[in-house]
């Protein structure tokens, strides 16, 4: 395998992680990250809130417009191995951020990557999918069917 095509595979299993955890709660983080021996690190940008810009476009597709600012919170860490890992996530949760961070460099280290797929990542991913057909089902319980009833001739 080329490194070209380790590097896109790579991106893909970070934004996968990444897909997971900006969802997941820090209590349920950090109680799974619990279960693994974490390497030494350090903060290379403590926690900080901002705010960003969201943009929207007229019909999905037209001319892009301000929609307005939401607060976020972002983190970088550096493993003692030198992997770099950024975490950012919607609101004012920096432990979030820094947990997020943390994983996200894990995830690129040869020694900690499959762990933490295997022990963080997949059992978080396993509960969103559940909250999201919890969701889904009780949606489509108040899902109403209209339709056009014709009068007959008397």
């Amino acid at each position: 395998m080329d490194s070209v095509t380790q590097h896109n595979q790579q991106q893909v299993q970070r934004q996968a992680a990444m897909a997971v955890l900006a969802h997941a709660e820090a209590g349920e983080i950090a109680a799974r990250l619990r279960a693994i021996s974490l390497p030494g690190h350090q903060d290379l940008r403590e926690p900080e809130n901002g705010l960003v810009m969201l943009r929207g476009r007229v019909g999905g597709d037209g001319a892009p417009f301000n929609l307005g600012e939401a607060t976020v919170s972002r983190a970088a860490v550096r493993l003692a191995s030198g992997e770099i890992g950024f975490g950012y996530t919607l609101g004012r949760d920096g432990q979030k951020a820094r947990l997020i961070a943390l994983c996200d460099a894990l995830v690129q280290s040869p020694e900690f990557g499959a762990a933490v797929e295997r022990d963080v990542i997949a059992p978080l991913r396993e509960q969103l999918m559940i909250r999201r057909k919890q969701s889904a089902e009780e949606t489509a319980a108040t899902k109403v069917d209209f339709y056009t009833m014709v009068r007959g001739e008397g």
